[in-house]
């Protein structure tokens, strides 16, 4: 893994979430994007190397609206970036990692993502991240 990509963070609104992040870091939210396959809307702040993605539910069924149901807003997964997520991902498989996907997929900002299961890193929702390539 080459470094901590970026923080996930679930919230109930973008439209309220943004503004005190920007006020928070100090910057100002660079990108929103859809990612509909995972039912959310992103935001973007970049401190330093690491970036912030905020992350709204846009369906009532969604994983980020089951988790703040259950767990309320806040830290909802670390992502990780690799060089290669396909060796990464049979490496974390061979070293007993369940993946939540057994191919990576599209994910927000040009991103290929694969999730491990939180059972089996200590209850931490871990993403893998690679930047997409055009032959991906």
């Amino acid at each position: 893994m080459l470094k901590v990509e970026h923080i996930g963070i679930a919230v109930t609104s973008l439209s309220e979430s943004v503004p005190l992040f920007e006020k928070l870091l100090n910057s100002q939210c660079y990108k929103k994007e859809i990612v509909e396959s995972e039912a959310v809307t992103t935001a973007f702040f970049q401190q330093g190397d690491t970036k912030i993605e905020l992350l709204e539910s846009t369906s009532e069924e969604g994983v980020i609206k089951k988790f703040i149901d259950k767990k309320g807003e806040g830290i909802h997964h670390i992502a990780f970036e690799v060089e290669d997520i396909l060796a990464e991902m049979e490496r974390l498989k061979t070293e007993g990692f369940l993946l939540l996907n057994n191919q990576p997929k599209s994910g927000a900002d040009n991103k290929l993502v694969c999730f491990l299961h939180p059972k089996t890193t200590n209850s931490v929702l871990i993403e893998l991240c690679q930047e997409r390539r055009n032959k991906q």
